[in-house]
């Protein structure tokens, strides 16, 4: 196998940690490793494979030579520069929102639809979707492809990492300033986050949603290639470091049985069922942090309506949420278009 021109754009976040150590860790064919970031990160170095690399500083000529370029630096960054790279010959693939609802851009899950990916030579760009999303989806689908799901009701419960390591130290200082019974300092959230929870991710909407609700709402329809999928969601912060967990209730137009729910995800891809009550035995936020799989369990049949299933989805939004699903994809491009 050929070697590759690897750029990791917001290489000293959170996401962009997590995609070096992936890349490592499933033997990407790594050629040349460009780390890059703002120049709050000049003079910093990381390590892959052994090896120290600087941490250059992102500009209009930090593509040259570079073929697949793993984005995670905000929406507005990728919307810079996500076309110049493109223009400069790198296929971009990008874990913001900043092009997930083009039309031009496909929005991939890799377990739901690889197919997609091929629409990337339009713009030269496959958008990551929200880690949110992505993890429904992964669980989803296979009920789909059997009985076509009609509604999604969801409610989430999204850990601080979501939001970046200020959040995670925010939470850290926070909770130990409220067991010294002290004041704890309030600056990422509205409101103080350690022992609370925060039904309030991203802007407030006109519609009184908020941008990460209407995020899955859209983005699952897009995934799905269903647009008559009806999706509701409320999501929620709480006091978790890693893994977001969801409630998930749907509505198919086939009655399935939760039996036959469990069959079917047992053998999905990127899935394990954790569902045996009677052991205490269900998907814990602590379980999938640093896994790539996503968790299912307490499935039960809805009983307010004749097709309904309730299910409980845990994931690691860092991880399979963002750099996973992002090389992920990128394994699949250079294997069926950049060979």
């Amino acid at each position: 196998m050929r070697k590759y021109s690897v750029a990791v754009v917001g290489a000293t976040g959170a996401v962009g940690n997590e995609m070096i150590r992936i890349l490592e860790e499933r033997n990407f064919p790594v050629g040349e490793l460009t780390l890059l970031a703002s120049e709050r990160s000049m003079g910093k170095e990381l390590t892959f494979k052994g090896k120290t690399y600087p941490v250059d500083v992102l500009d209009e000529n930090s593509f040259e030579g570079v073929e697949i370029g793993l984005f995670s630096a905000g929406g507005s960054i990728s919307e810079r520069f996500a076309p110049i790279a493109a223009d400069a010959g790198c296929v971009v693939v990008d874990n913001t929102s900043a092009f997930r609802m083009d039309p031009d851009v496909p929005l991939v899950v890799p377990e739901v639809n690889p197919e997609d990916i091929g629409m990337y030579q339009t713009k030269g760009i496959i958008a990551n979707p929200n880690c949110s999303t992505i993890q429904m989806v992964v669980a989803l689908k296979p009920i789909h492809d059997m009985a076509r799901i009609k509604r999604i009701v969801v409610s989430t419960y999204q850990a601080v990492s979501g939001t970046g390591k200020a959040a995670i130290e925010e939470l850290v200082e926070q909770t130990k300033a409220l067991l010294n019974l002290e004041e704890p300092e309030v600056t990422v959230y509205p409101h103080r986050i350690a022992f609370n929870c925060l039904p309030h991710i991203d802007v407030f909407l006109d519609n009184g949603y908020t941008k990460e609700e209407m995020k899955m709402v859209n983005e699952t329809r897009k995934i799905m290639n269903d647009p008559s999928i009806t999706v509701t969601a409320t999501t929620v912060r709480v006091p978790v470091f890693y893994s977001h967990s969801e409630s998930v209730n749907i509505e198919t137009e086939r009655k399935v049985t939760a039996d036959e729910v469990r069959e079917i995800l047992s053998d999905a891809p990127g899935v394990t069922v954790v569902d045996n009550p009677d052991n205490c035995e269900y998907p814990l936020a602590s379980d999938g942090a640093g896994k790539d799989d996503t968790f299912v369990g307490r499935i039960r049949e809805d009983e307010s309506i004749p097709n309904g299933i309730n299910m409980w989805i845990v994931s690691d939004n860092i991880r399979k949420g963002a750099a996973l699903n992002t090389i992920q994809i990128a394994e699949i491009l250079i294997k069926e278009y950049l060979q």
